[in-house]
């Protein structure tokens, strides 16, 4: 019997980032009520927004919206196995937006283009400045943020 060990790629050293470049991201997620709920729980987030189906009838979007940190924190999970796999530190979120609601059962991802980037004074590290959208299955975008993160150079 033969052992194999599978390794894959996991985020990318700071050489194979390229302004420019566009990243998109995989796999997606549906998001489900479930989901909703837990996180709501767990950061005891209580509003009738994210919780009362029956509040959320007579409100402009008549259905149970997601709660907006928990569709930050699976768009900012999408992009690990891409871009910060490798990071040292995440130093900064420049700008979060919320474009457009997500709901119930909507199935969001993400692609990330790089904007910038530049190399430290320690000369084995940079820092890479980037752009994530997360989008619906109807292709609207729902949120967009600006992030930095330091990660390494590729070890010579």
């Amino acid at each position: 019997m033969a052992i194999i060990n599978k390794r894959e790629t996991y985020g990318a050293p700071y050489e194979d980032f390229h302004v420019g470049d566009v990243i998109k991201h995989w796999p997606g997620k549906t998001i489900s009520e479930s989901d909703n709920n837990l996180f709501c729980a767990i950061t005891r987030n209580e509003h009738p927004l994210h919780l009362d189906a029956e509040y959320m009838k007579s409100h402009q979007h008549g259905q149970l919206l997601v709660v907006g940190t928990l569709v930050f924190s699976l768009i900012v999970g999408m992009t690990v196995r891409d871009i910060s796999g490798q990071a040292v530190a995440n130093l900064e979120y420049e700008s979060i937006t919320h474009d457009a609601p997500v709901f119930i059962s909507d199935t969001v991802h993400a692609e990330t283009e790089v904007l910038d980037k530049r190399e430290t004074s320690k000369g084995n590290r940079g820092i890479v400045y980037v752009e994530t959208r997360g989008y619906n299955q109807r292709q609207e975008k729902v949120l967009t943020l600006r992030r930095r993160f330091l990660c390494m150079k590729r070890e010579s």
